[in-house]
């Protein structure tokens, strides 16, 4: 019986911790959303404004603004990076764990290599490569380069995830006559999705929150929400309100994407931990 209260009693605290912990790392958001429901005056009003009667008001002068094109630039980059990591990445990462080529953790450590440079080292060089193709102030361009951003991680993600399907279903399938398309389409994709959901969605959140290529690669035809975010800390003052509003217009998508691949985002991020570290070593 007292095992059982102390049981109880510990399942409570350790729940009242959770829900603290999450509090405290949501609070910003919830903070966010309530400065966008509020006008200018109560959101730089010092005490902060705590009870007050919500507008949508910075939500509308936003949305009819010059807000919406530099939301299909971030919807275009991002979804445009995201599809090619992963046409790129898939038969990449099957060919470094199901066929695996000859000194297969060189070509792993070239790949992630190259998350060591620094972004501001890479700037100059694809900025005249860039100037040179005619591409700055292009959206093809910033699509490319999150692509080169994401696509090391990618492939790191996806080869873990293909490490825990069993050799066996590939042989079986080979002596079926199952040429790689379908090795890819019917067997891959089935098993490892969610997997490729988490890395979709890494990837989506990596290249919609990116500032630094952006700021340097655009300036008005193919600028992106961060760009836009800026713009409202200016000379003329501080627009909390409406930079609450655009910021929470902006994490909308990635907050969506989020809820509706919650299952199997955290079925992927916690399968292939095992299998693909024994792999590692073993190779």
């Amino acid at each position: 019986m007292i095992s059982a209260q102390t049981s109880l009693r510990s399942k409570i605290l350790l729940s009242v911790v959770g829900w603290l912990v999450v509090f405290i790392f949501f609070f910003p958001v919830l903070w966010m959303w309530m400065e966008a429901l509020k006008t200018e005056t109560q959101a730089a009003s010092s005490p902060p404004t705590i009870f007050f009667m919500p507008t949508l008001a910075s939500f509308q002068e936003v949305l009819s603004g010059d807000f919406p094109p530099f939301f299909i630039n971030s919807a275009i980059a991002s979804i445009g990076s995201t599809i090619l990591v992963l046409v790129l990445g898939l038969p990449a990462a099957y060919a470094l764990a199901i066929r695996p080529i000859k000194r297969t953790q060189d070509a792993l450590f070239f790949f992630i290599s190259t998350r060591f440079l620094p972004f501001a080292a890479s700037l100059v060089p694809l900025y005249l490569l860039a100037r040179d193709l005619q591409l700055l102030d292009n959206i093809f361009a910033l699509t490319l380069i999150y692509t080169t951003i994401n696509l090391p991680l990618g492939v790191w993600l996806l080869r873990s995830f293909l490490l825990e399907i069993p050799n066996d279903l590939f042989e079986a399938a080979r002596v079926d006559g199952a040429a790689f398309r379908h090795e890819i389409l019917r067997i891959v994709v089935p098993l490892i999705a969610p997997g490729i959901a988490a890395t979709s969605l890494i990837c989506l959140i990596f290249s919609w929150n990116e500032f630094f290529y952006a700021v340097n690669f655009t300036s008005s035809v193919a600028a992106t929400t961060p760009i836009f975010l800026v713009g409202f800390i200016s000379g003329r003052g501080l627009f909390y309100a409406k930079l609450a509003a655009a910021a929470t217009v902006s994490s909308l998508p990635v907050l969506l994407a989020g809820w509706i691949a919650q299952k199997q985002l955290i079925r992927g991020l916690t399968m292939g931990a095992v299998k693909a570290s024994a792999a590692r070593t073993s190779t």
